[in-house]
């Protein structure tokens, strides 16, 4: 149970975060640049409001795009034009790095040579460990005796589309 000093505490907190709610709210509405906060508090009838349309305003453009707007591209063949005053410079695109040599070789390299597991002797690891196979090595354990890959699939061990990403990792021996 809340003691009177304790309630004290949390009421004041909670009109602290209202308050500050408030505010926060008060000047998100407000937004930066709104002038509304400049313009005197006399207003005109509201007969006179009503007649008098107020225009709209056009909306914000950024200053990226101004920037850009004023500096046209030059044509093919035509002359650089300096650039404009107060404008901002519009950032140079970032160069692109030189291709790594030894990423080119492996690229170019024959696929590397693969391991053969055998189905017979290895562990549930090894089996698990190829490419494209998942957990499949206790059910590959559990039918063994094997004397062809093939078996795989006459053992009804794995279904077709695993065998086929496997085939080429495993032997018998």
């Amino acid at each position: 149970m809340l003691s009177g000093s304790a309630i004290v505490r949390v009421s004041v907190l909670l009109v602290a975060a209202g308050l500050l709610a408030a505010l926060t709210q008060f000047l998100w509405l407000q937004g930066p640049g709104d002038s509304s906060a400049e313009v005197p508090a006399v207003s005109a009838p509201p007969q006179e409001r009503a007649s008098e349309p107020e225009p709209p305003r056009p909306a914000p453009v950024p200053p990226e795009v101004t920037a850009r707007a004023a500096q046209p591209a030059p044509a093919p063949g035509e002359p650089a034009r300096p650039p404009v005053p107060n404008a901002e410079p519009v950032p140079a695109p970032l160069p692109t790095p030189a291709p790594d040599p030894t990423e080119q070789a492996e690229e170019r390299a024959e696929p590397r040579a693969v391991t053969l597991v055998d189905l017979n002797t290895a562990t549930v690891a090894q089996l698990n460990g190829l490419k494209g196979g998942g957990n499949i090595g206790r059910a590959i354990i559990q039918k063994r005796p094997y004397t062809s890959v093939d078996q795989l699939l006459s053992k009804r061990v794995l279904s077709r589309t695993t065998y086929e990403r496997i085939k080429d990792q495993v032997t018998v021996q």
